[in-house]
């Protein structure tokens, strides 16, 4: 067995069976919506959401997240925006995990940017583009912070890689279902069960797996195998079209992902 890391309020919303994870680009359709979209993803049955930053060169987003992040940019939304507009609701919220390019942090400055997400209310923090090992002093400092450092792992991963993984992981294992960009899918990789329960038998950490899940079909079918699902295309793409079709969306994924919890039971 891998390293289990300390328990955490984002390690313990995944004690009643798969969670649903949703991912909400901050600032978009507008700023004004973000704490009420956040308040809307509560009220549907999420246990954990992911909170994205935009930021101006998106690399692991396809372009429904990277349309989002350009409007949100033009509206003036920043790191300091993001999470005044999560500490005004943080308090009705399952734990939420701030989801980063490195950039936007460094910029804000890293002990000010722990800081203020603490205060904000955040319980975790993704940063995409900063590989476990990368830049361990930084990693040090980002996971002292009060934070769970949420790390990505692929279908590329070997085993040897996930134990150095691990070894700086707290809150869950964020697998990333196929190699590319974010965005919504037809279908899943026929492969994706036989990954997965290859590493929940290895690692003691909550497995959630997103990238191109699209469907409450789709979502259900990962909860069979996964600790939780995490879905963001889908949902942006359904906000675009409006508010009404967001929410709806948000109910039919996580009664489709909640649906497993009683079967398992």
């Amino acid at each position: 067995m891998l390293k289990k890391a300390s328990s955490s309020a984002i390690e313990a919303a995944f004690g009643e069976g798969p969670a649903f994870i949703p991912f909400l680009s901050s600032g978009y359709p507008s700023p004004a919506d973000t704490p009420r979209l956040l308040k809307s993803l509560a009220d549907a049955g999420a246990d954990i959401i992911e909170l994205g930053v935009p930021f101006s060169d998106p690399l692991a987003d396809g372009p429904t997240i990277q349309a989002a992040s350009w409007q949100a940019l033009e509206a003036g939304v920043s790191v300091d925006s993001v999470l005044d507009q999560l500490g005004e609701v943080s308090a009705d919220l399952p734990p939420v995990v701030i989801f980063s390019y490195l950039n936007p942090i460094l910029r804000m400055g890293v002990e000010r940017f722990l800081e203020r997400a603490l205060e904000a209310g955040a319980a975790g923090l993704l940063v995409t583009d900063l590989p476990v090992g990368a830049h361990p002093e930084l990693e040090a400092r980002l996971s002292s912070g009060g934070l769970d450092l949420i790390p990505l792992a692929a279908p590329t991963t070997t085993t040897e890689r996930l134990e150095t993984i691990l070894g700086h992981a707290s809150g869950f294992l964020y697998y990333i279902s196929r190699l590319g960009v974010t965005g919504a899918r037809a279908a899943l990789d026929r492969s994706l069960t036989e990954k997965v329960g290859q590493i929940r038998a290895t690692v003691q950490l909550p497995v959630a797996v997103g990238f191109g899940i699209s469907t409450p079909e789709q979502a259900a079918e990962v909860a069979g195998f996964a600790d939780g699902v995490v879905v963001g295309s889908a949902l942006i793409a359904a906000l675009g079209t409006s508010e009404r079709a967001f929410d709806e969306l948000a109910v039919s994924l996580a009664e489709a992902i909640h649906q497993k919890n009683e079967g398992n039971r």
